[in-house]
């Protein structure tokens, strides 16, 4: 089994929005084999706890105004790791030190990495 379209619109919509936060290292894994509930975990590295809590803001507001509702977030308060549910999309912002520690990309190495296409970035005139 492969990403759902849908998944990967979600995909496009919030790895833009960590983008334009400065969210670093932003890894999408396919889930969708091994995992019943949802179909992609982006992973977003964060490199201060204001910095994680600012991108899951921007992620939540994008989200929302292309019409999808977070089902459920964690971790807010702490900054530290963030979690937002969209369904499809699972969505974990880490401050760089937890990232490490918890290696979600070791944990599921045997899923398929899906590229992230980015926008460019303007450039000043």
């Amino acid at each position: 089994m492969t990403a759902s379209a849908h998944a990967l619109e979600l995909l496009k919509v919030a790895a833009a929005a960590a983008d334009s936060k400065a969210g670093e290292d932003l890894v999408a894994i396919d889930v969708s084999n091994p995992l019943p509930l949802t179909d992609i975990f982006l992973i977003v590295t964060g490199r201060s706890e204001r910095n994680v809590v600012a991108i899951a803001g921007e992620i939540e507001d994008k989200m929302t105004e292309a019409g999808f509702k977070p089902l459920r977030r964690e971790g807010r308060a702490e900054g530290r790791w963030v979690l937002v549910d969209f369904g499809d999309l699972v969505v974990h912002i880490f401050h760089e030190e937890e990232r490490v520690y918890y290696s979600l990309e070791r944990l599921w190495k045997d899923c398929p990495v899906i590229p992230i296409e980015l926008p460019a970035p303007r450039v000043a005139e």
